[in-house]
């Protein structure tokens, strides 16, 4: 990631300090979070995602008032713009690079996500839908909220990296028959015939 800077991440620990009196919904996200549903780091990790909902973005933003904070805009083109204090993002943008101060590495990632009432909605697909109280996976603990394993294969499903492919893998067998069940129906949804839909359900 030359082009855009250098990245040292920071653990999910050290994430959870940062949150703590923030007064927002995170959860812990990526690759990261599946790691601690393993138990264990299982990979060399470039980022460390954190999810937020858009309805608390003004509130992360103020908490972060003193970091240098870079929206990725627009998406998925490799071009980030500073993300000012006090700035409403819009509904589109959903990807923001955070780091202490300018010409310092970046630390994590915060990722937006959209809600209605109390429904988290799949940006990518906004049928899918599931209660936000559901986003904290078994992974969590008190002190760290840590995003369901479902919802990031899911993510993790449209681009299907290397990493990705090697997440899921070693993610599957600890699944629970709702959690794959419930990946399994999103899949079909967002992307019929999906390679990942036998191994959730081999027998279908």
């Amino acid at each position: 990631m030359s082009d855009l800077g250098s990245w040292e991440p920071l653990t999910p620990a050290a994430v959870c300090g940062l949150f703590a009196g923030s007064g927002v919904r995170w959860w812990i996200a990526g690759g990261w979070s599946l790691d601690l549903l393993v138990g264990r780091q299982t990979r060399r990790h470039t980022d460390i995602d954190v999810t937020v909902l858009r309805a608390d973005a003004d509130a992360v933003r103020a908490h972060f008032a003193t970091w240098d904070l870079y929206v990725a805009d627009p998406p998925g083109t490799g071009t980030l713009r500073p993300w000012r204090v006090g700035e409403k993002l819009a509904p589109h943008l959903h990807d923001v690079w955070c780091r202490r101060a300018p010409r310092e590495p970046w630390r994590f990632q915060i990722m937006i996500d959209d809600a209605e009432d109390d429904e988290w909605v799949y940006r990518r697909h906004t049928s899918v839908r599931r209660p936000v109280a559901t986003l904290r996976g078994r992974a969590s603990s008190p002190d760290m909220p840590v995003l369901s394993p479902e919802i990031q294969l899911l993510y993790k499903s449209k681009g299907r990296r290397e990493k990705d492919e090697v997440d899921f893998v070693r993610v599957l067998p600890l699944l629970t028959e709702e959690e794959k069940e419930w990946l399994g129906q999103a899949l079909q949804t967002v992307t019929p015939g999906h390679p990942w839909s036998n191994r959730l359900n081999p027998r279908a």
